[in-house]
């Protein structure tokens, strides 16, 4: 005696539901990517802020002494690209604003601050300036 092998049909015994393992895979890794940007876009601004602080404390220790030139050029190397500089002399105290646009551009309308606050140094002569 011989066994007869007949092959199965195509769709006998499946329930509906091919494809559904390939969906959802691509979600998952559409939902990674999102989560990825987001982080990356979180660092940069981390670092943006970062970048700012340190641009407006270097720009009021310059002011403070009296060289406000150098504090510009000084915002414009440290800082993110299109930060601007803001100084506020009001008796013998230096107020420095630093603000940039979020780096990256994925979120645009928002901007980061900085402040930071010195003490004219003996002989350096402030003016008001915004």
């Amino acid at each position: 005696m011989v066994a007869q092998v007949v092959p199965a049909s195509r769709g006998a015994g499946t329930t509906g539901d091919t494809g559904a393992v390939t969906v959802e895979a691509a979600l998952g890794i559409c939902a990674l990517v999102a989560v990825f940007a987001l982080i990356l876009t979180g660092m940069g601004a981390l670092i943006g802020q970062l970048h700012c602080t340190d641009a407006a404390v270097e720009a009021a220790r310059l002011v403070a002494r009296g060289d406000r030139p150098r504090a510009e050029e000084a915002v414009g190397r440290i800082a993110p690209g299109g930060a601007s500089l803001s100084v506020l002399v009001e008796g013998d105290q230096v107020s420095t604003e630093v603000s940039a646009p979020l780096p990256g551009g994925l979120l645009p309308g928002r901007w980061l601050h900085a402040r930071a606050v010195a003490v004219l140094e003996p002989g350096s002569e402030g003016e008001v300036t915004r």
